[in-house]
């Protein structure tokens, strides 16, 4: 598979750990140069060492000037980009009435205000160059609530409607854009919060990933997804949010 993307450029954000760092990884032996972009410099510069070709970069997906310098940096020194997947991510864990605004907006400026920057300047540069593909790393909880996630939530939706209305915008341009949209994985997001959400939700973490959707994902089972997006054997794949939740969201019980 090494070939798949050879001389494509790609940028994934978040990648110094998680979902994140699994899809650099997986990009980068599918053949691609790959940016790590992490506000954890050396988180990303770590993974980026074991990638052959890559580099790292930090970057503030919520400030403006990072991304667009992240974006224009890759274009100046690879000539091109062809590949934006934009992982950056935090959650937390409170009920909607008890969530102070604070807390509301630190989840949606990185997980919604972040995707939209890197869209937006990735989306520029492709359009520029005549193709592309962006890549948003959404949720399940897009399509449906979860208890004390309403704040990220909210982004994922947003997300999935943004990835959409770009895709068409984009599309005279040649340049694509989707959402994968994951269930449950096991990265270290969903384990550090294993203990607020069974106070929460009144039963062991693990019961309830048994009852939702089987077991916990694991990111290798998502990230083949992602070298499909970014590959050209999905050039009529566009405007789509994939699911990937073992389904979850297939059930009603």
């Amino acid at each position: 598979m090494s070939e798949l993307l050879d001389s494509k450029v790609a940028i994934v954000t978040g990648a110094a750990k998680g979902l994140g760092r699994a899809i650099a990884e997986e990009l980068g032996a599918a053949g691609a140069t790959v940016v790590c972009a992490d506000i954890d410099e050396a988180g990303a510069g770590a993974v980026a060492a074991g990638i052959t070709g890559a580099t790292a970069a930090r970057c503030d997906v919520r400030e403006e000037s990072d991304v667009e310098a992240l974006v224009s940096g890759t274009v100046a020194a690879h000539g091109h980009l062809n590949v934006m997947v934009a992982c950056a991510g935090i959650a937390t864990v409170n009920p909607i009435v008890g969530m102070s605004l604070e807390e509301w907006r630190s989840v949606i400026s990185v997980d919604l205000d972040g995707v939209f920057l890197c869209n937006k300047h990735a989306g520029a540069a492709m359009a520029a160059a005549g193709s592309g593909s962006i890549i948003n790393i959404a949720s399940i909880k897009a399509f449906g609530g979860a208890p004390g996630t309403g704040n990220y939530g909210a982004a994922k939706a947003g997300v999935v409607s943004l990835t959409k209305t770009l895709a068409l915008e984009l599309r005279a341009h040649g340049v694509r854009v989707n959402a994968i949209c994951p269930g449950w994985i096991g990265t270290d997001m969903v384990n550090d919060r294993k203990h607020e959400l069974e106070a929460l939700l009144g039963l062991s973490f693990d019961e309830y990933i048994s009852h939702v959707q089987g077991r916990l994902g694991e990111p290798d089972e998502v990230t083949g997804l992602a070298v499909f997006l970014a590959s050209d054997r999905s050039r009529f794949a566009s405007g789509s949010a994939f699911v990937v939740d073992n389904a979850a969201t297939a059930s009603l019980v």
